[in-house]
């Protein structure tokens, strides 16, 4: 990737960024930290990776992103608004009573949406049906899971670990967004797993390890996933929190509570400033 591209993808994970804290504390209520933490991972996946058309969203070919992490919805649906799936400005809806755009991912409700969330544990299930499905009926498409390393403490995610690895299903990429945190605070402290990368190359995943804030690495990774046969691949992307916005970085408090008016314009201008500096850039 060259660095105009590279610069690019930065302004628009940094624009996306922006829009979610505006969408949280616009609705008084959601989750901005996982939000932040995703937000260079999903920029790469919707902008560079994934092959979609957001004039036809349920283009059988096309590639699937299940957002296992479904409390992220604030950064995923900014990426779809931002890639043409629908108007940028119904997401000043985001969580209203009678808008279509709720607190976790909807795929009955919002275009570009493949997996419906809200019960933590079950994307990568769904993600490993819709690849082996691809195989059974001869289509290249690629899934990939974006999971919380939190999520990882749900027992069906091994489930589906070791029949992904069983039907070597290698067109199904999970990526952990791995920030070490969660609602009741560090994992570790909360129930602690072990080495993640370990229990994958236990049940038989390629493991791909990363800085998940670094846009080149990303896309390196998902390119390597993609060269890798025989067998599902993991990439473990080391992430912060809140990442973007100093107060709320490796801050569980900001898991799912929104910005007071201070903290808003604190954070507001933060994300300004990044903006601006990157646009320089281009």
């Amino acid at each position: 990737m060259d660095i105009k591209r590279k610069n690019e993808l930065m302004l628009t994970a940094a624009k996306l960024r922006k829009e979610a804290l505006d969408m949280v504390y616009t609705a008084k209520s959601g989750h901005i930290g996982g939000a932040l933490s995703a937000a260079d991972i999903i920029t790469v996946l919707v902008f560079e990776k994934m092959r979609t058309d957001p004039k036809n969203p349920l283009w059988e070919d096309r590639d699937r992103l299940v957002l296992s992490k479904g409390h992220a919805s604030p950064l995923f649906y900014a990426a779809l608004a931002y890639k043409g799936f629908f108007p940028i400005g119904d997401l000043k809806t985001f969580r209203h009573v009678d808008s279509y755009l709720s607190g976790h991912v909807e795929m009955r409700h919002v275009p570009g949406v493949d997996m419906s969330s809200g019960s933590l544990g079950q994307g990568l299930s769904v993600g490993l049906g819709m690849a082996l499905s691809a195989k059974l009926s001869g289509k290249n498409y690629r899934t990939f899971v974006i999971t919380g390393d939190g999520e990882l403490q749900e027992g069906q995610n091994w489930e589906a670990a070791m029949a992904a690895a069983y039907y070597k299903a290698d067109n199904l990429t999970v990526i952990v967004d791995r920030n070490h945190l969660q609602l009741e605070g560090p994992i570790e402290e909360v129930m602690g797993m072990g080495s993640i990368p370990d229990k994958f190359r236990a049940f038989g995943f390629e493991v791909i390890e990363i800085d998940g804030h670094d846009i080149c690495a990303i896309s390196d990774a998902v390119d390597k996933a993609s060269s890798i046969k025989g067998r599902p691949t993991v990439i473990i992307a080391e992430t912060v929190k809140g990442k973007g916005v100093s107060f709320m970085e490796n801050n569980p408090k900001f898991h799912g509570a929104a910005p007071n008016d201070e903290q808003y314009q604190i954070g507001a201008e933060e994300l300004d400033k990044m903006i601006r500096e990157l646009n320089a850039n281009i």
